[in-house]
């Protein structure tokens, strides 16, 4: 199966897109890999996979191979005399602005080009951690109490101290601080307003259990991940998370009740349902009192999250051969001939 890791980005996370792209290289056996690298500019590169190393990037390499563009159905490599279409489907590992919230979604949907990842309506969801709030509410879905702060509208605090300050649209807990008392809240602040006008302000659970989940549908039912108890101090920071997205070996099963197993499974349907069809996603959840709170949603997680799944390549040729199509209007221009015969014209 034919099958384009599209990665890069212009986004605060762009690295880290490129470490999960080098990771999949090597976990996606039996597949006809190609790579395509979008540049900080917006320029498409076909990369050789022989190429696929950090250091082509990092000391621009890739700027010597070919340059991408999109036409209907493919990215198109053009040469003086001629022109070579690369079809196929293509998994969408663009982590953060550009992949995660709906721009690569609506140029691949523009072009008609099939794909795996989040569809523009699930990036909008998800991207910004507002929206995630406010689709768990339209939802049913519990998450941790929660409070908007913007840069040109700073009000007073209302979450007790401890707390937690994430910039809105970011991911890998870049920007993110636990703020233990007053007086390092405004350092913390201008911090998070470094990267987003908008932040969220919530409690910081002392000693919290946190479980992730990932999954995707595949002929019309969700094929489930293990539930991973990440290994953390404080919390997930940057560092840790960077290092996450090079994972491929599987990770262990949490050791929980099948009764929790099954809350959380509830809980991350009622997420993806209707909302992440043709993307693989894993979702990150709290446990307080024995009640299931949504922390956040990753619709691209580092790596695919491969480490959590069994039979990772399976799943992906799966979820390829699921996909949702979007339907197309057909244009006959009726309309248009009908008004000029009854003008006569």
């Amino acid at each position: 199966m034919k099958l384009t890791i599209l990665f890069g980005g212009a986004s605060f996370e762009h690295e880290i897109s490129i470490v999960s792209a080098i990771t999949l290289k090597e976990k996606l056996h039996g597949f006809d890999l190609s790579f395509i690298f979008c540049d900080q500019d917006h320029t498409f590169y076909l990369i050789e996979p022989s190429k696929m190393k950090a250091i082509t990037f990092s000391k621009s390499e890739h700027k010597k191979m070919p340059q991408l563009s999109l036409s209907n159905g493919a990215f198109v490599q053009k040469s003086m005399f001629s022109s070579t279409h690369h079809k196929g489907t293509v998994l969408n590992l663009i982590h953060g602005a550009d992949g995660e919230d709906g721009t690569i979604a609506s140029l691949l949907d523009f072009f008609s080009i099939d794909y795996i990842g989040p569809r523009v309506s699930a990036s909008v969801f998800s991207y910004d951690k507002r929206y995630t709030k406010w689709l768990c509410e339209a939802k049913a879905i519990k998450s941790v109490d929660y409070q908007i702060i913007s840069s040109n509208d700073v009000k007073n605090i209302t979450i007790p101290y401890p707390l937690i300050v994430k910039p809105a649209t970011l991911g890998s807990s870049i920007g993110v601080s636990i703020v233990k008392d007053e007086s390092e809240i405004d350092y913390a602040l201008d911090v998070a307003f470094e990267y987003d006008k908008h932040v969220l302000i919530e409690p910081f659970i002392e000693n919290v259990k946190e479980y992730n989940l990932a999954g995707f549908m595949a002929n019309g039912e969700i094929i489930y991940s293990i539930v991973e108890e990440p290994q953390k101090d404080e919390f997930l920071d940057f560092e840790k998370k960077y290092m996450d997205f090079s994972r491929s070996e599987q990770v262990l099963k949490a050791d929980i009740s099948e009764e929790l197993e099954t809350k959380l499974k509830t809980n991350f349907a009622k997420v993806y349902k209707n909302m992440f069809e043709g993307s693989l996603i894993r979702c990150d959840f709290f446990v307080v009192n024995d009640e299931v709170l949504l922390n956040e949603i990753n619709p691209i997680p580092g790596s695919m999250a491969n480490y959590l799944f069994e039979d990772f390549t399976g799943g992906i040729e799966a979820l390829a051969s699921s996909l949702p199509h979007a339907k197309k209007a057909k244009v006959n221009y009726d309309y248009i001939h009908s008004i000029s015969s009854a003008k006569g014209k």
